[in-house]
Parts: C-alpha cells; structure tokens; sequence
C-alpha cells in the first residue's frame, strides 16, 4: 500500500473535479478524500495499491472534463490506513 497527496492547480473547482474524482477512485478500489482549498486549489489524498494510486496521481493531472489542470504537486506520505473515499469540505481560511 501507498499513499501520494495531490494539490492540482487551474480551473479546478467548480467544475466537477472532485465528485470525478470520488467516482474514478472507488472504481479503482483507491481510498483518501478530496477537497477544495480556500485558495482555489484542489488537494486530494490517494492510499491504496500502488497501481491503483498511481493512475489516480495520472488522473490528477487531467481531471474532471471540465477542469484546465495547470500545474500538479506530488507528495509521499506514509500511508494512514483510510477505508472509503469521501468529498471534504473546503478548510476556513485563517
């Protein structure tokens, strides 16, 4: 098992992203959540089978059809053992 947190940058909110992005990881069996960031981003947790993940890091960079990714960031992380994957809200700012 693997863990890579994602933060996608463009026109990423608003358009669907993070429900295709709910929907693509449960058909590839990949845990985590997703969430709009008050800074327009988009971050997502992926935890599972290293092909599984993989593909969902792929799939950050093309995002939901209405989405324009501009740029992706890349984070390893020690996997948390998350079951499901769920849309969380976005954070306050501070």
């Amino acid at each position: 098992m693997i863990r890579r947190r994602v933060a996608v940058s463009g026109d990423v909110q608003g358009v669907y992203f993070r429900d295709t992005c709910r929907v693509t990881a449960d058909g590839l069996g990949v845990s985590g959540w997703v969430r709009n960031r008050p800074d327009r981003t988009v971050e997502a947790v992926f935890e599972g089978a290293e092909e599984a993940v993989e593909s969902m890091v792929a799939w950050a960079h093309e995002g939901s059809p209405l989405s324009i990714v501009d740029r992706v960031e890349v984070f390893e992380e020690e996997p948390e053992g998350l079951t499901g994957f769920e849309i969380r809200p976005t954070p306050w700012r501070d």
